[in-house]
């Protein structure tokens, strides 16, 4: 029989659609990208992207990991932020930053095959990037994510990046997860991926890892197949308060979870997304307990079905796999 779940946090439900259950080997991945266009990413092409504004470099002055502006933002300028209406409708201009992080000097694609170090150096480079644009006093949120592969968005070039995307307002999914959580907090005075990290610790049914102060889960109610969520196990709110100690423990299990990902299904296309809390802008409704009851995370979310009319008209998501069998396969992987 099907079973509904319903996520703690947002509140959404998913439909586990257990008839319809799939191993591993039953998800077909075909690959669908078109042939691959020069990469201007590898090293000794920098002039084939617009000018870095960041990198890492080793002992030599080679670069190891490069952050440049897209060449085709979303968003982009600093002239300062307008608003107005139009009836009821709400305009603003396109303020924002849009960059791109280049994680590695050569032509690999997939993060998993990057060393541990390296991870980590791209996890340092976001909270650069993050403490930079906080000072821009019009940016309320910075999102980190990554297209792996042509199905995720990757584009024609096979070349390991990830995008920062910085905008002067706060994101829907994140705005339903920071209510989702005050909600909770306001009424059991404990943080809700808190009490979710000590449950998946205590039964272990979703745990795929636990290393280092961080654990990796497949969420109770995944809206993806093999959906895979990376917390730290003690709080925080803000991904780019890790200390730099602890970057390497986080590299580690990201870089686990990833080539487990990759083994078991593969090498699937995937999307990352880096969870974080909105800057502090005190406005009118800003409330106090955002420092308690938040939890960073990252999501990453292998690209195995596709979204369809019933999702899109309901938002109710269909997952064929049970996140304990998935959680199991990951741990054995």
């Amino acid at each position: 029989m099907p079973q509904l779940r319903k996520d703690p946090i947002i509140g959404r439900w998913v439909i586990i659609a257990t008839e319809r259950a799939k191993r591993p080997k039953d998800f077909k991945i075909i690959d669908s990208s078109p042939p691959e266009k020069e990469c201007p990413f590898c090293f000794g092409k920098e002039d084939r992207t617009p000018p870095e504004v960041y990198s890492i470099k080793d002992n030599e002055g080679k670069w190891k990991v490069r952050v440049v502006p897209s060449i085709k933002p979303f968003l982009a300028g600093n002239h300062g932020l307008w608003k107005k209406g139009k009836g009821p409708y709400d305009l603003m201009n396109g303020l924002g930053k849009h960059e791109v992080v280049v994680e590695c000097p050569q032509h690999i694609g997939n993060m998993a095959d990057l060393e541990v170090e390296n991870i980590r150096d791209v996890f340092f480079t976001y909270e650069e990037r993050i403490k930079e644009i906080e000072k821009d006093e019009n940016i309320k949120y910075v999102l980190v994510f990554k297209n792996y592969s042509w199905d995720a968005g990757g584009g024609r070039v096979k070349h390991a990046r990830s995008q920062i995307i910085a905008t002067p307002v706060n994101l829907k999914r994140v705005k339903e997860e920071l209510e989702g959580a005050k909600f909770y907090f306001d009424y059991h005075e404990r943080c809700v991926f808190c009490d979710m990290i000590r449950q998946e610790l205590s039964q272990k049914e979703r745990l795929v890892l636990d290393e280092d102060g961080f654990v990796a889960v497949v969420p109770f109610a995944p809206r993806f197949p093999f959906e895979v969520w990376v917390l730290p196990k003690e709080h925080s709110p803000d991904f780019y308060a890790t200390p730099y100690d602890s970057l390497y423990p986080l590299a580690n299990v990201v870089k686990k979870v990833l080539m487990r990902i990759k083994n078991l299904l593969n090498d699937p296309p995937y999307n990352y997304v880096i969870h974080t809390a909105p800057f502090r802008r005190p406005h009118r409704g800003y409330w106090s307990t955002i420092e308690e009851d938040f939890h960073w995370h990252i999501e990453i979310i292998p690209r195995l079905t596709k979204v369809a009319g019933f999702e899109w008209g309901t938002g109710f998501y269909i997952c064929p796999s049970l996140p304990e069998e998935a959680a199991k396969f990951l741990r054995e992987t």
